[in-house]
């Protein structure tokens, strides 16, 4: 197995992807967008969702797990960020070119930085990798601090039954987010909803709380400590400098967290 310091930096290649007025819209439903939000659900007058860009460029941390870097069986999503260039098109493709940024060691555990950059978005991933630590790299950032004062409002989401079912037909087809004895397997009772899922339900309601459209999101982030499971109520914290938190009833889901909107 190659060493861990010696992934850092390395190409993980490029990918034209492709996309119609369909899949933009599929998403959008798949994330809680509302039938009335006719701009995220109509064809007529269609804004993608910023965060569908991570749907197309999934394929990333998937090459990186293949080549080896870790154990795709223990190894978890850690934290995601998002900053948005450009609007995409109702429909189009873009070149996607995808490396190895920083990685971390914490020990016990690595952290990859999966870096994916088009003309509309740059992304990056962060996969905690059990067993890949202790090579004597640095320890990289710590946790976000929590936020200052109050939220200006705490909305609840009801996260759809079918959430899971719809979101994995954009790309992400893991069994554990439809397949019962898959997420028995990683000690789930049921299913679960995809990290990137929440964490795009969350910036809808982060917009709607700032007055913000969510298809003009300029910034997201977010460190995925927790489960949602499809069904559950989410509830919302927003604080007026973009911070917020999504719990659920079992606890938090994720957290240190910010949505910044034009």
């Amino acid at each position: 197995m190659t060493d861990t310091a010696d992934w850092a930096g390395r190409p993980l290649g490029e990918r034209e992807v492709g996309w119609e007025t369909s899949d933009a819209i599929l998403f959008a439903l798949a994330v809680g967008a509302r039938a009335e939000q006719l701009d995220l659900v109509f064809e007529r007058d269609l804004r993608v969702l910023p965060t569908f860009a991570l749907t197309l460029a999934q394929w990333a941390p998937d090459v990186l797990g293949s080549a080896g870097a870790f154990d795709v069986g223990t190894a978890l999503h850690g934290s995601q960020r998002l900053e948005v260039l450009a609007p995409m098109p109702a429909s189009g493709s873009t070149l996607m070119r995808a490396r190895v940024g920083d990685v971390w060691d914490k020990g016990a555990a690595a952290v990859f930085e999966v870096v994916v950059e088009c003309e509309y978005v740059r992304a990056m991933w962060s996969i905690f990798a059990p067993g890949r630590g202790g090579f004597g790299g640095e320890r990289g950032p710590g946790r976000a601090a929590d936020p200052e004062g109050e939220p200006i409002a705490t909305p609840v989401v009801d996260v759809a039954a079918n959430a899971a079912a719809l979101y994995r037909l954009t790309g992400d087809r893991h069994h554990i987010h439809i397949d019962p004895a898959a997420a028995a397997r990683i000690g789930q009772p049921r299913p679960i909803l995809h990290g990137l899922a929440t964490l795009s339900t969350a910036a809808l309601a982060a917009a709607e709380v700032h007055g913000a459209s969510p298809a003009d999101l300029r910034l997201l982030e977010g460190r995925f400590s927790g489960t949602v499971l499809p069904g559950e109520r989410l509830t919302v914290p927003v604080w007026a400098d973009g911070a917020f938190r999504v719990d659920t009833e079992r606890g938090t889901a994720i957290d240190g967290a910010r949505a910044l909107f034009a």
